[in-house]
């Protein structure tokens, strides 16, 4: 890879971090029983991200834009790793079958998947890493806590994981022959 394309890969990645980053922002919960669940749309870029340069690519804008939001975070951190990991397994299906077999039903097939995969990480995220280290600011132990909770967390990232496909789609074309023309 010549150094032209290496660096027009390392500015894409950037600028899709930095997109990430700004748009995170705008989040909203959209379940008053479960208000730290958030959603915005910072993983539409980590999946253009993936897409277009692959999925190390994905995983690298994902990574800044945590390590950026570390910085107006609430949770210490702890937020940001769960985010990282459940964004990650959402990216990783879809990014790497790309890579190897194009086209609308290999993208719908592996997002589907990938959105399998992130509410599974999501659930064991929340159970095992989120509820346990906010403990005591729940009023009830971990385990109560996600007994009463996995719904919305399932219903949660279900919402998000096909909201983001729906825009990254709509988004991708249009997108990729931009940087193909650069």
């Amino acid at each position: 890879m010549g150094s032209i394309t290496m660096t027009k890969r390392i500015a894409g990645i950037a600028v899709f971090a930095a997109l990430s980053f700004v748009v995170s922002f705008l989040e909203f919960p959209i379940f008053p029983a479960a208000s730290f669940l958030k959603l915005d749309f910072s993983s539409v870029f980590t999946l253009l991200a993936g897409f277009i340069y692959g999925p190390v690519s994905g995983i690298a804008v994902c990574a800044v834009k945590e390590l950026l939001c570390v910085t107006k975070s609430s949770t210490l951190g702890i937020g940001e790793v769960a985010n990282f990991v459940v964004t990650v397994c959402f990216m990783l299906i879809p990014a790497i079958t790309y890579k190897f077999k194009k086209g609308f039903g290999t993208v719908a097939i592996t997002l589907a998947a990938g959105c399998v995969l992130e509410i599974v990480a999501a659930l064991i995220a929340n159970r095992f890493i989120n509820f346990p280290l906010y403990e005591q600011f729940l009023g009830v132990t971990a385990a109560e806590a996600f007994a009463i909770l996995w719904p919305y967390i399932v219903l949660f990232n279900l919402i998000k994981t096909v909201a983001v496909s729906i825009i990254t789609i709509l988004l991708y074309k249009k997108v990729s022959s931009l940087i193909k023309r650069n």
